[in-house]
């Protein structure tokens, strides 16, 4: 196993560790407040920097040995002021633990009295620290050359009492992000449908109230839809819901539904074999969902929210749904499969159907991995955004920016709509490769009536989207802190 991370603050007045950290920002040198930590690590500002070419530029570095074998790195944060966005101290975070690790070291203090350095600012490069730090090893044999015990970071700040309040705040997030990543790396002969339900129960702790729905009760509730892509599969499915009661009693909640497929083979539609495996992520958007409840719930959110999630696995069997099968949604929509393999929106329909039926939200937005058509679409820097509000609409593309988790809106219309009309049934789940992203939105607006709704598919952003500042994970948790920002920027208060 790697090492834990700890991280912890001190006044920038305190003594700092024999490898000491400093940023710079351009053109400016550190403030006097921080005279002792200069004397105490052998670096003379003024005579060091202007000797050489070190201007506090970003991605300068200063690397200088001191007394006493300490060691000083001093690092260029370029210029900075109050208009640097959030996220760009959430990716400083995520680099200056690459840097760290490098050197394998125990314990290091970052000094950091940048003036444009609030305490917000300095809970998002904690942030980025603890996101940079995550690795999914639990299956991994421990190696001799490996580091193990604790990393200590020290931030020596100006206010440690305020800071530390922030990263406490902000932590909440992280450790949402955190599980949705345990669960989308984790192998689905791990986390079947009962497992993942289990996983969502151990919020009960934190106040979440937590509903476990079984195939006996869904068949009551006219489920058709969501037991169909359950039935060629030994793993039962299961329905999740998910409570968080912050907010003034009988203020409608915000729902947020996600699609849960532990593993998608495609059913009767076989998947091809090559990278089959990635398809134990074909849960990121019930991961997703899971991880906000937490973080609402550990911050305690002044907000009355509800998580529901459709777990099911997709496997073929004698006993699977096959294409030109007829099923009824719980909405008494009949469907035509026409494809296996286009199961998520079948998973939906029904969760989408209910969550608006029972629980008659402020708006609902639906998460889920749907398609490949929107990875033709964005690629991997992107997850595609359909709604059928504008003001919802652009208060996630807004989110997205504020967490650098991005959307793009698509659209939607009446020309779609028709494309999945079905002959034998109300409607179709698949009309083939033309606007695949699109008709699948379409399909899913059928079961939201006239609820503010968003629908993103992160089939691009849930998994293998490569490396980034603040993630070296295959799974990054994309959704929990566009979600969260969404819930604190318009919705608390």
């Amino acid at each position: 196993m790697s090492q834990s991370l700890t991280i912890q603050t001190a006044a920038l007045t305190s003594a700092p560790a024999a490898f000491t950290i400093i940023y710079a920002a351009e053109g400016q040198a550190p403030s006097g407040a921080a005279a002792p930590v200069w004397s105490g690590t052998g670096l003379d500002w003024a005579v060091t920097a202007s000797a050489g070419a070190f201007k506090g530029k970003q991605g300068q570095a200063l690397d200088i040995l001191g007394q006493g074998g300490s060691r000083v790195l001093v690092l260029g944060s370029g210029k900075t002021d109050a208009s640097t966005p959030l996220n760009a101290w959430t990716d400083r975070g995520g680099s200056l633990l690459a840097k760290i690790a490098a050197t394998q070291t125990e314990a290091v203090s970052v000094v950091i009295d940048d003036a444009a350095a609030t305490p917000v600012a300095i809970a998002e490069l904690a942030a980025g620290l603890r996101l940079r730090h995550y690795k999914f090893d639990k299956y991994k044999t421990s190696r001799s050359d490996e580091p193990n015990g604790t990393l200590t970071i020290t931030l020596h700040v100006a206010d440690p009492a305020a800071v530390d309040t922030a990263i406490a705040d902000r932590g909440a997030v992280v450790d949402g992000t955190l599980l949705a990543r345990d669960l989308v790396n984790e192998p689905a002969n791990v986390l079947g449908p009962v497992e993942f339900a289990d996983r969502a129960a151990e919020l009960r702790h934190l106040g979440v109230t937590v509903e476990i729905l079984e195939p006996e009760a869904l068949e009551k509730l006219g489920m058709g839809s969501l037991l169909c892509v359950a039935q060629g599969s030994d793993r039962p499915a299961r329905l999740v819901v998910m409570q968080w009661n912050g907010g003034d009693v009988g203020v409608a909640p915000l729902a947020f539904v996600g699609k849960g497929v532990v593993f998608d083979t495609g059913g009767i539609s076989l998947k091809p074999g090559a990278g089959m495996e990635d398809m134990k992520g074909d849960m990121g958007g019930a991961a997703a969902v899971t991880g906000l409840l937490q973080a609402l719930a550990t911050r305690k959110a002044p907000v009355n929210v509800v998580g529901v999630i459709g777990l099911v696995e997709n496997m073929p069997s004698g006993n699977a749904v096959r294409p030109g099968d007829i099923v009824t949604a719980m909405s008494g929509t009949t469907i035509e499969v026409i494809n296996t393999d286009a199961e998520g929106r079948l998973v939906l329909a029904d969760a989408l159907w209910y969550t608006q039926d029972r629980f008659k939200p402020k708006f609902m937005i639906n998460l889920a991995t749907l398609t490949g058509a929107i990875v033709v679409a964005l690629g991997h820097e992107h997850a595609g955004l359909f709604s059928n509000n504008d003001e919802l609409a652009q208060r996630l593309l807004n989110a997205g920016i504020a967490s650098n988790e991005k959307l793009w809106r698509m659209p939607l219309g009446a020309a779609y709509d028709k494309l999945i009309e079905s002959k034998f049934a109300d409607i179709r789940n698949s009309v083939g490769r033309p606007a695949g992203s699109i008709t699948a939105a379409q399909f899913l607006q059928r079961f939201v009536n006239d609820v503010p709704w968003a629908h993103l598919d992160i089939a691009g952003t849930a998994f293998g989207a490569g490396t980034s500042e603040v993630n070296a994970s295959w799974a990054p948790g994309f959704g929990v802190a566009l979600l969260d920002r969404l819930v604190r920027d318009y919705y608390q208060g």
